[in-house]
């Protein structure tokens, strides 16, 4: 059974931890659960919800209709009062609100203990306890492991509101317990900690939601990770220091969002033309300009695919899942390094900020694994058979010369025309080593069988997937995890097949970029540009209307 929780509040009541408690719940239970975190850019006052849908089956996303659904303000149920299911429980906050429903007076409940405003939270995760069937103790146990801070005031607060709450939700959800624990992450920490596993030394960014929780985390852990972490002033800065590390042998990572990536543009080809090893995470927001800071859309394609200006390899890809996440962190290290070319890992706050269960083995991680000049005379642009030229760092006696301008094997700036002919065949060639070596890899997922064929990428796979399982439907789905350079070699033999694209764009990027490089064109682009992932019911609907 499908089971979905949500809760509601004004930014400050502690509705983004509550969810995050009822994601610990369900985990604790063996179950897999999906979490899905909706804010306002406001500190406080704006209208917050979290949504966690939990099954003994995965789930790749969450689910809007809920079973039981927890208002805090007027506000959330005005708005949420519709996404209660058709046998699901309602509860408000009798104190700010008159309704139908169950009502508890959360507010008057919390006003005796110090923060009352903070406690709010708490009371919801009371409630959900005490409709999965729970006993005090377990509450109890729940809430001091989760709310430590003033553990008195919240167990206290807790026993109180679900005292309330049990008699009048009149019955129980009672949940099977899943096979296992497993572990429960966002996206960002899933890219955090997989470039850490690939051998990451340096994350360099300027905060810009919704990359923002890869430097909080990252920063948090350092010491346990190893790594460093940095801060500069704005975004110029922090690609700059990031080629400048990579410059001295440590692998670096850098993050952002689309206005933040703009500045980093110069830089970016800047690591092309200098060879350099430079991941780049790119957390696409719904644009342009500051756009919708905290919500998602994938509007961002073009311009990671054409980020930079003049000719080198470029290479962008993107996860579908946070368990991909993980994985694909570290592959791109190894590959930016392996072929001395800066990447983009592409992703949307869908992903980055949504969690979810997760089965990771850090052994399984790509290492980072660069071409090393052994002996002889070194040149840092040595023209060889794949385009890549071995690297070498200080110290060294050698003369280890990287250059913006173009310039010879040795690095000396150069103008002259068999010169710069003789660098743009070795950076092309080395684009084309690129794409051989993709060939051999996974560049492609490939789920279910039959027509229709649902193309789609990045975080919206997720979505596409948990419609299918919504909708009883049969399909196949068609992920593309690499978009530059694109696996033509893979998909091309889907040419002649009922094509659906479904993507979160409001002129179809990846429709048209199907097109360009697989003359794939598709009957039918299903299409979701309001800053809101697919709800997996009402895509099923939609896919079913389309069939």
């Amino acid at each position: 059974m499908v089971f979905t929780f949500l809760v509601g509040g004004k930014a400050g009541e502690g509705v983004k931890k509550a969810g995050s408690v009822a994601a610990s719940l369900f985990v604790s239970m063996g179950r897999h659960a999906f979490e899905m975190d909706d804010y306002q850019s406001l500190i406080r006052g704006g209208h917050n919800f979290s949504v966690v849908t939990t099954a003994t089956r995965k789930v790749t996303s969450h689910y809007l209709q809920s079973d039981v659904v927890v208002c805090l303000d007027e506000r959330s149920y005005s708005l949420h009062k519709a996404h209660v299911a058709p046998k699901g429980i309602l509860v408000y906050n009798s104190d700010t609100t008159k309704g139908e429903g169950i009502g508890i007076p959360f507010t008057s409940e919390a006003n005796p203990y110090p923060d009352p405003r903070l406690i709010l939270g708490v009371g919801t995760v009371a409630v959900l306890s005490a409709v999965v069937g729970q006993t005090k103790e377990e509450l109890k146990t729940l809430v001091e492991n989760e709310y430590p801070r003033g553990v008195e005031h919240n167990t206290a607060y807790a026993a109180k509101i679900y005292d309330t709450a049990r008699p009048l939700v009149g019955r129980t959800y009672l949940l099977e317990r899943g096979d296992k624990k497993r572990g429960f992450l966002s996206g960002n920490q899933a890219i955090a900690l997989g470039a850490c596993a690939g051998g990451l030394d340096m994350y360099v960014a300027y905060p810009m939601t919704p990359s923002s929780s890869i430097l909080h985390y990252l920063a948090a852990h350092r010491e346990e990770l190893g790594i460093t972490v940095i801060h500069p002033e704005n975004e110029i800065a922090v690609i700059n220091m990031a080629i400048g590390a990579a410059f001295a042998g440590a692998v670096s990572m850098v993050g952002t969002s689309g206005g933040g990536f703009a500045l980093m543009q110069e830089a970016f080809s800047l690591a092309g033309m200098t060879e350099t090893p430079l991941l780049c995470v790119l957390s696409s927001r719904p644009g342009p300009s500051t756009g919708v800071p905290t919500y998602t859309e994938q509007g961002d394609l073009r311009f990671a695919l054409n980020q930079g200006h003049g000719e080198f390899p470029r290479i962008v890809a993107s996860p579908g899942s946070v368990e991909e996440a993980f994985y694909l962190t570290a592959e791109l290290l190894h590959i930016v390094w392996k072929f001395q070319t800066p990447g983009i890992l592409l992703t949307e706050k869908h992903l980055s900020e949504s969690s979810m269960t997760v089965d990771i083995d850090c052994e399984e991680a790509q290492w980072v694994k660069p071409v090393f000049h052994t002996n002889g005379e070194y040149n840092r642009y040595s023209d060889t058979p794949d385009g890549i030229s071995p690297l070498l760092f200080v110290p060294s006696k050698e003369l280890i010369n990287w250059n913006s301008y173009e310039h010879d094997e040795k690095g000396i700036t150069t103008e002259n025309p068999d010169l710069i002919v003789k660098m743009h065949e070795k950076r092309k060639r080395k684009g084309e080593t690129l794409v051989e070596y993709l060939k051999g890899m996974k560049t492609v997922n490939v789920y279910g069988e039959g027509n229709p064929v649902i193309f789609t990428y990045g975080s919206t796979l997720m979505s596409v997937l948990e419609a299918l399982h919504a909708g009883n439907i049969k399909a196949t789905v068609v992920q593309p995890i690499y978009l530059e350079p694109f696996p033509v070699w893979e998909v091309t033999q889907y040419k002649n097949t009922l094509g659906i694209v479904i993507e979160m764009s409001s002129t179809g990027l990846f429709a048209s970029l199907l097109k360009e490089k697989t003359g794939i064109n598709p009957e039918v682009v299903i299409k979701k540009y309001d800053g809101r992932p697919f709800d997996p019911q009402d895509l099923a609907d939609i896919i079913k209307e389309v069939l």
